[in-house]
């Protein structure tokens, strides 16, 4: 079931983003990307990943002729930097909103975007407005793990039986 992340607007002048203009982006495969990456990246005005990607098409391309690369392998590379954008299109284009200054309220999941907006404007209409935030859980620092002492002569890992033991 395809999982959708939700964007609010940046906000203005201290007012609330309207719901209408939230934005919904579906994870997963665009086809569109992969057939027409600078078509797509135009459609959704990505210009600084449009930038960077004529960059690498055209840096790849450059120096896969230089190195006298067959023409099968400069298309399967093309084809390989498609499959990419292809898959990455969901994360360039959440990339992009996150640097516009849009604010990424939370994930949901449906079959299509209308059940998923749906499924997101129930739970956010129902949440109490006036409560704040919950506040972030702190995360366990990593430590090290406790010895009880050293190991003895007798001491052994996993499923073996004990040495000089008969069966």
């Amino acid at each position: 079931m395809p999982t959708f992340t939700v964007h609010a607007p940046p906000r203005t002048d201290r007012a609330p983003a309207a719901p209408e203009r939230f934005l919904f982006v579906r994870d997963g495969f665009h086809g569109w990307a992969f057939l027409l990456a600078p078509f797509w990246l135009i459609a959704y005005r990505q210009w600084l990943a449009l930038l960077v990607y004529a960059v690498l098409m055209a840096a790849m391309v450059a120096g896969l002729a230089y190195l006298g690369a067959p023409a099968s392998a400069q298309s399967f590379a093309t084809f390989v930097v498609a499959l990419l954008v292809g898959f990455e299109a969901a994360s360039i284009r959440r990339w992009t909103l996150a640097r516009r200054g849009w604010a990424t309220l939370g994930f949901v999941v449906g079959d299509d975007r209308d059940i998923a907006e749906h499924r997101f404007f129930t739970q956010w209409a129902g949440r109490d407005q006036s409560a704040p935030p919950p506040a972030q859980e702190p995360q366990p620092s990593m430590t090290a793990p406790l010895r009880r002492g050293p190991p003895g002569g007798r001491d052994v890992i996993g499923l073996f039986p004990e040495p000089e033991q008969t069966r």
